[in-house]
């Protein structure tokens, strides 16, 4: 995260949790003219409705219009992760165990930065990954630059 989505999350964590939601990412970034700020909430039972969403972008709101941490004018979007949902930390991974992921390192593995394939397991230094090839591809947490589930193809 950059120093806005930082400063942002500390923000929304307590409406969120005060909501019974969990924080999964904040973006900042801009696309064509306009900077995005987007929220991505989660509810523990899977189920995010658009009245949690209004609230916490209520809320959220008004926190940023009296802090005023962002320079630029901007677009704050509260939503669900979707489809193709972050993988964050090492919980994300123990959860989506047995899911289609893709993963993008920081750093060559076998000549190549990315890769899509089942999570076969997670543990506190490494996933394991099963490729379409059917073989199977250790990456320690350190080496992933960004990773998220995604449908296959």
């Amino acid at each position: 995260m950059g120093k806005i989505a930082d400063k942002v999350s500390k923000f929304v964590l307590p409406i969120a949790h005060s909501e019974k939601l969990d924080l999964i990412d904040v973006e900042y970034l801009k696309e064509g003219n306009s900077w995005i700020l987007r929220v991505f909430l989660e509810n523990s039972d899977g189920d995010l409705t658009i009245e949690q969403c209004e609230k916490v972008s209520r809320a959220l709101g008004n926190i940023l219009d009296e802090e005023d941490p962002i320079p630029d004018s901007y677009i704050l979007e509260v939503s669900s992760p979707g489809l193709e949902r972050p993988l964050k930390n090492k919980k994300d991974y123990e959860r989506f165990n047995g899911e289609y992921i893709y993963v993008k390192t920081y750093k060559n593995i076998n000549s190549k930065k990315e890769f899509t394939g089942i999570l076969k397991k997670s543990d506190d230094e490494k996933i394991q990954l099963k490729l379409k090839n059917g073989k199977t591809l250790d990456i320690d947490y350190s080496l992933i630059a960004k990773a998220n589930l995604t449908v296959e193809i």
